[in-house]
């Protein structure tokens, strides 16, 4: 067992000094064991740190207020960006307490949607490496490779391939930034320990011509592996990973629909793995709808669905919704008869289901072609419309009063991030329903003050949802992930909102209580792992507190040399 296993995993109860087998600059180095100013004096004169900071014993709430008096005085986004991530790479416990404390402010820095403008200039910022990157010129080696990693024991590995970043497209190995921030989220929205987690970038090349003739660019400078290469790549590296670290999740990020779809097949039945693109996001719009269902007193299976974008997120949106529809009594197929998915070529029908990629076919209608989102409205009459198409406006006034005077209450989801592709805004949405919108986003709008009355937009946020399946997968040693599981984890979520949230438009609850959700959520994830026989645990008398207490707490204990 590695050292930074033993010095997270001693229960704090029965051992409450953490032995450390460092001194000096050593453990200042280090950003698992740096407390920075935070350490006693007696700490200073055992572990040989005495004369190497500033004499001032400084607490960790003094400390969190240093780092955000100077993190407000950056004068833009990527600037507050980089400052914490300079802060994540010298002290972790500091970096997890200030984001626990100001989940808030902090989370639209280091994910959506600045975390997309960090990935484009990922190699322009680059400071100091973090995670693991399995280039295509490292082939034949990745069994080696993973040796290379400290430590023996990981419980979750975000992977990107870069390939389809946010709504950005093609960044290469520049899209190391999602695997690093979702990671982030994972310790700190769900407590996982941040030495048993692992970013990494599988660098296949890159498409993005001016990334290749960027000086600056860090990854592979060649046209991306496609087919049994790529298909070859991915393998090498699971089995390498796996192989090591048996009981790891792999959760696959922002791959393109051509692979995305696939490798969900080709792995969910064999390794502990899920794609959130797919999986998370419909979950996470899933629990919003259950949400605007509270509010309308109607059933899942009255509702017609339009989406503009018919790929992996819409079509994981689409399947979520059909597996609660078929809860409440409704066949599949009968379900997905309620469902227009809308792509570049418009409506997507019966009659072009030669061209339509594989995952698109099960929600083809069998009505005439339409090349217009407005004349689908009017014929839908639909109660629900879903954005997923990175197309910035494509929500337009008309559409929208369209839509309205068929509903009382229309629900409108405007997912594309970051903000600049928003389908529409919520300002938008708010005023052109006069106040009668139920509406979320995918990233964050400000409250809306309509006549008066004040609307908070809800934030469809994946990290609602990935984190407590994520914590509850490991928490219980699921052989798999399984769509019940995400099913449950939107029921969930959608249970936690409030009367009085629902009342000011908010679809989702407070980010503050974030710890808590999570923790909620893999218990219930943890109940359907046991239901379906996929724990390999011991079942727990209480799987909330289980859970809870295994969640990582971002604050500084006390050290002892060895």
């Amino acid at each position: 067992m590695s050292s930074a296993i033993k010095r997270h995993h001693i229960d704090l109860l029965d051992e409450p000094v953490l032995p450390i087998n460092k001194r000096g600059t050593e453990i200042l180095r280090d950003p698992l064991l740096n407390k920075g100013t935070g350490f006693p004096d007696s700490e200073r004169d055992e572990l040989g740190i005495r004369g190497l900071v500033p004499p001032q014993v400084v607490s960790i709430d003094d400390q969190v207020q240093r780092v955000m008096d100077n993190y407000r005085r950056k004068t833009n986004d990527l600037e507050r960006y980089i400052h914490l991530e300079a802060l994540h790479d010298r002290n972790e416990t500091l970096y997890y307490r200030v984001l626990l404390e100001h989940i808030d402010e902090l989370t639209p820095i280091i994910y959506t949607p600045v975390v997309g403008q960090a990935c484009q200039y990922f190699g322009h910022i680059y400071r100091r490496t973090r995670g693991m990157y399995f280039a295509s010129s490292n082939r034949g080696y990745f069994k080696e490779m993973v040796n290379n990693w400290p430590e023996d024991e990981i419980d979750i590995i975000v992977i990107t391939d870069g390939s389809r970043i946010l709504g950005l497209g093609d960044l290469g190995s520049n899209g190391m930034g999602i695997p690093i921030g979702k990671l982030s989220l994972y310790v700190a929205c769900a407590g996982i320990y941040p030495c048993k987690t692992l970013p990494v970038m599988l660098d296949v090349g890159t498409n993005n011509h001016d990334l290749q003739n960027d000086i600056l660019y860090l990854g592979e400078k060649h046209n991306r592996l496609t087919g049994r290469e790529f298909d070859e790549m991915v393998e090498e590296f699971v089995n390498a990973v796996t192989k090591r670290w048996p009981k790891v999740l792999i959760q696959f990020e922002d791959f393109t629909n051509d692979h995305a779809f696939p490798l969900l097949e080709r792995y969910r039945n064999r390794n502990l793995c899920f794609n959130d693109d797919i999986q998370g996001t419909g979950a996470v719009a899933l629990a919003g709808i259950l949400s605007a269902l509270r509010v309308t007193g109607q059933s899942l299976s009255e509702q017609r669905f339009i989406f503009l974008g018919a790929g992996s997120a819409a079509v994981g949106i689409a399947d979520m919704i059909v597996s609660g529809m078929v809860e409440e009594g409704l066949c599949e197929n009968e379900a997905r008869k309620q469902f227009w998915l809308f792509d570049s070529q418009g409506l997507v029908t019966q009659n072009r289901i030669d061209k339509l990629a594989v995952h698109k076919i099960p929600y083809a209608q069998s009505s005439k072609s339409i090349d217009s989102l407005l004349e689908v409205v009017r014929q839908v009459k639909p109660t629900a419309l879903i954005g997923v198409s990175k197309q910035a406006g494509a929500f337009t006034e008309e559409v929208i009063k369209e839509m309205q005077s068929h509903v009382r209450r229309p629900l409108i989801m405007a997912l594309s991030n970051p903000t600049s592709k928003s389908e529409c805004t919520a300002e938008q949405a708010f005023k052109w329903t006069a106040g009668k919108v139920l509406f979320a986003s995918g990233s964050p709008f400000a409250p809306v003050t309509i006549e008066g009355k004040v609307y908070v937009p809800g934030q469809g946020n994946n990290m609602y949802i990935f984190p407590g399946v994520g914590l509850g997968a490991v928490s219980c040693h699921s052989r798999s992930v399984t769509d019940s599981m995400f099913y449950v984890a939107a029921k969930t979520l959608s249970e936690l909102v409030t009367r009085e949230e629902l009342e000011v438009g908010k679809l989702y609850p407070d980010l503050k209580t974030i710890r808590e959700i999570s923790s909620q959520i893999a218990a219930a994830v943890c109940k359907v792992a046991f239901e379906e026989g996929l724990a390999q645990i011991e079942r727990p008398e209480n799987m909330l507190e289980y859970v809870k207490e295994r969640m990582y707490q971002p604050h500084y204990v006390p050290y002892k040399a060895v």
